[in-house]
């Protein structure tokens, strides 16, 4: 993996070369091993809390940890194109927009301690704001070679908060044109709802039950390129105990396997249905 500027990112990404890399300030990764027409994300992956907020910030890690979506990135990783945050979205929030991106309170608590001095909200901004340069030269890129583009938008949620059941699997739709991916979406859907767990997890997958796919990332890159579907997918944390603080690498690791051909397959179908 190299160590890259945003500039040397976009070019190789223009030239359409094949890399794994670091942004220059260690706030995202990605690779790409071939050029395809699907893109995988987890913007909210990343657990990186900068030093100098440490003392200043309210949460604990471990409030952090509960709200981030931990492992979101292990579970696409095999696939050709990943780009996925390393940062806490406690320090700046890549699936809002930007003027809402770098939180006060979080979750009905104030997050500071003193308010934040501006020059370190936006420190935090100018990451957000490369990220999106790079997420768009990468789906403009994609979108010129194939003509469409269905992006993976992998997220997880906290199931136990709910006081009804909830799906394993829930997709949000309320943003994108259903009318034209309608079939696209339920095949997605109907996919997931065949991913099999061990330790007796049942699979249930259902769209806009617990979240209607509001994020920014789905918005910024639908707004942006009109033959692009992004589907937000958003599994229960199934893959860990969400109150101990403990993680399942048994389950992460059969939800992997299992997209690593649902994934693609679905893909395909999408490509082979749109692409003229």
């Amino acid at each position: 993996m190299e160590r890259l500027s945003i500039d040397e990112i976009i070019s190789k990404i223009e030239a359409e070369e094949t890399f794994h890399a670091v942004s220059e300030d260690y706030s995202f990764t990605l690779k790409i091993d071939t050029y395809v027409h699907y893109v995988c994300g987890a913007v909210h992956d990343g657990h990186q809390f900068r030093e100098e907020l440490w003392d200043n910030c309210i949460h604990t890690e471990y409030e952090r940890w509960y709200e981030e979506d931990p492992e979101t990135k292990n579970m696409i990783a095999s696939h050709p194109i990943v780009i996925a945050g390393l940062d806490s979205r406690f320090e700046y929030d890549l699936n809002r927009a930007p003027e809402d991106a770098v939180f006060e309170t979080a979750w009905g608590k104030q997050l500071w301690h003193n308010p934040l001095p501006q020059e370190m909200k936006q420190k935090s901004l100018d990451k957000h704001t490369n990220f999106y340069k790079v997420v768009h030269a990468l789906i403009n890129k994609i979108e010129s070679k194939f003509g469409v583009c269905v992006v993976y938008d992998m997220h997880s949620y906290n199931w136990k908060r709910w006081d009804r059941e909830v799906p394993t699997w829930n997709l949000g739709t309320s943003n994108v044109d259903n009318e034209r991916f309608g079939k696209d979406i339920e095949l997605w859907r109907q996919s997931l709802s065949e991913i099999t767990f061990s330790h007796s997890i049942k699979s249930t997958s259902k769209i806009n039950d617990t979240f209607q796919g509001n994020g920014y990332f789905l918005k910024f890159i639908t707004n942006n390129f009109k033959n692009t579907l992004v589907l937000a997918t958003e599994i229960a944390k199934v893959y860990c105990d969400e109150y101990s603080y403990v993680n399942y690498p048994e389950v992460v690791a059969a939800v992997e396997q299992q997209l690593r051909y649902k994934l693609p397959e679905h893909a395909y179908n999408f490509y082979q249905k749109h692409k003229s």
